[in-house]
């Protein structure tokens, strides 16, 4: 199989898929620890984050079509 053959493509964007859900999965992984962190020293509490996430949606909806 020749470099840039369709299945080569394939296989590629596989890997990139796969690259993406592990930086997806850190980056989830870093916000949650970070969250637990200010939530264990009292700095925000749950209902706060509750809070201000519904506050965020409400305005990402007023933006998108």
């Amino acid at each position: 199989m020749k470099p840039s053959s369709p299945h080569w493509s394939f296989v590629d964007f596989a890997a990139q898929l796969a690259d993406l859900k592990e930086d997806r999965y850190r980056q989830l992984l870093a916000i949650s620890t970070l969250i637990e962190v200010l939530v264990d020293k009292g700095i925000v509490t749950p209902e706060e984050l509750r809070l201000k996430s519904e506050e965020m949606e409400e305005e990402l909806d007023r933006h998108l079509p």
